[in-house]
């Protein structure tokens, strides 16, 4: 016959539990009484009498409480005779302790610092896939993220110190790029993997050790298509599943998008002559070819330095017209053009770099001289300029020009005190202005730079030293650094 439920003895159990055990106390607070039903933990469930001793057999049963999910746990039976029945108390603390307390106290230290265990965490790589395991001194709160562009694997913890753990070592490179971790505001930290291809996160679980209290945090990813990755990346409800959502708190508001960076300025490099142009020759050389080499080394170092983006008219021996390689300025919406030059003159006197901007009446015979040798060239390639010179006096006489002067003679000072600045050779009129319809464009500063002349063997010998060239580029680099600076702050003024 079973014997009836016995509430008496229960209590009489639970009054002789030790009460000041926390794990107790704490799966107390969770839900797990002892005076429950079945569900309730502790059950007796047989009362039988034989002879002087009473028999008592209790079925205990854990269930888990992190995350509020159940797992089942262990079975004790006790049989208590009747004269241990005074130890009851104690030996049902004890069950207490050792089957309610790995749950307690990860429950209760979900919010106290947990620390990152070097033992234990490892990043593996397979053909496809890719584990990621973070071994912990208790479970934290986490969320896992992944977003595109590049793809990248984002992980947010809880109350965790990653001490010197670096969790991105033990991958190949085609599989995490990188790997960085940092504080976030509210006790939270980061770590992001920079995958090497698309991997795309199929598994997350955090499991804990009911002896020790530690946990793992264990991720599988397995390489997929990238278009499959781009449309899972920002399934947040997807990740909310598989980085149980029971520990997660809620969601901060998103981060404001960062500014954009502020736009460089782009510079047009405009190497002269070119195709069936050669421009100036003298010994076997031509000075499309010259300034072509140095236009592309000029490039190079602007785009080292970073300040400026680069366009050419042209990077090929090919012909371009002026009237093209205006349009080609416009279109790539450059903020400061810059033909260079090293042309030839009959007398052979001129030397040292020029600095030329456009100007209703040339400064002297050589600057008349050379805007219209520019032109003959497109002349000669049967390009109709008609009516160029009325052109010119229109764009002279443009209100728009009244705003790009003032600014095209800073260029031309700034060129000229970073030549100086650098000990290169000016010419002794350094600058000059002259018709050059190529210089004819409004919307921008424009000058022309005889960065020498071939007809001086000493400039001919500087043309052909990669030493010299070198210091050229640098010297105009800096030069247009310093305009930039000088302008920049002087259109500020001007909106005031």
């Amino acid at each position: 016959m079973k014997a009836p439920v016995c509430l008496e003895s229960r209590r009489w159990l639970f009054d002789r539990m030790p009460k000041s055990v926390a794990p107790y106390k704490a799966c107390a607070g969770l839900g797990i009484n002892p005076f429950g039903p079945v569900e309730g933990r502790f059950r007796e469930s047989e009362r039988v009498c034989k002879a002087q001793s009473v028999h008592h057999r209790f079925s205990v049963r854990h269930v888990g409480c992190i995350g509020g999910r159940g797992q089942s746990g262990k079975e004790v039976e006790l049989r208590i005779g009747a004269g241990w029945r005074n130890m009851v108390g104690v030996i049902c603390g004890l069950l207490v302790l050792l089957l309610c307390a790995p749950s307690a106290f990860a429950q209760a230290n979900m919010g106290a610092q947990a620390r990152v265990l070097e033992a234990g965490t490892v990043l593996v790589g397979g053909r496809d896939t890719l584990a990621l395991d973070i071994s912990l001194s208790q479970p934290v709160p986490y969320r896992v993220r992944t977003f595109s562009a590049p793809p990248r694997l984002v992980i947010d913890f809880n109350t965790l110190d990653w001490a010197d753990v670096e969790p991105g070592a033990g991958a190949p490179r085609s599989h995490v790029r990188a790997a960085r971790r940092g504080q976030l505001p509210d006790g939270w930290s980061r770590l992001v993997l920079d995958l090497g291809a698309p991997f795309l996160l199929t598994s997350s679980e955090q499991r804990v050790d009911p002896d020790s209290g530690q946990a793992i945090i264990s991720l599988r990813m397995k390489r997929v298509a990238l278009e499959e990755f781009e449309r899972n990346a920002q399934d947040e409800q997807r990740f909310a599943r598989l980085s149980g959502a029971a520990y997660l708190h809620p969601e901060a508001a998103p981060a404001p998008a960062p500014a954009p960076a502020p736009r460089k300025p782009i510079v047009m490099l405009d190497p002269g002559h070119g195709g069936i142009d050669p421009g100036a020759e003298r010994d076997g050389i031509r000075e499309a070819d010259i300034v072509l080499s140095f236009a592309r080394q000029l490039r190079e170092v602007l785009l080292r330095r970073g300040r400026f983006d680069v366009a050419m008219t042209r990077d090929a021996d090919e012909f371009v017209s002026l009237d093209g390689r205006i349009r080609a300025a416009r279109a790539a919406q450059a903020d400061l053009f810059l033909s260079l030059h090293a042309d030839a003159l009959p007398e052979g006197l001129a030397t040292g770099t020029v600095i030329y901007l456009l100007g209703d009446e040339a400064s002297d015979e050589s600057a008349a001289y050379l805007a219209e040798r520019h032109d003959r060239a497109d002349m000669l390639a049967g390009v109709d300029l008609t009516g160029n010179t009325d052109e010119i006096a229109r764009v002279l006489m443009s209100v728009a020009w009244q705003d790009t002067a003032p600014r095209a003679r800073g260029l031309a000072d700034a060129l000229v005190e970073g030549l100086g600045d650098a000990g290169l050779r000016l010419h002794r009129r350094p600058i000059q202005s002259g018709a050059f319809t190529v210089l004819r464009a409004v919307d921008m500063p424009s000058a022309l730079i005889e960065l020498g002349f071939m007809s001086s063997p000493r400039d001919l010998q500087n043309l052909r030293d990669p030493d010299w060239t070198l210091r050229m580029a640098e010297a105009l680099a800096d030069a247009l650094e310093l305009w930039q600076e000088r302008d920049t702050a002087m259109q500020q003024l001007l909106r005031r």
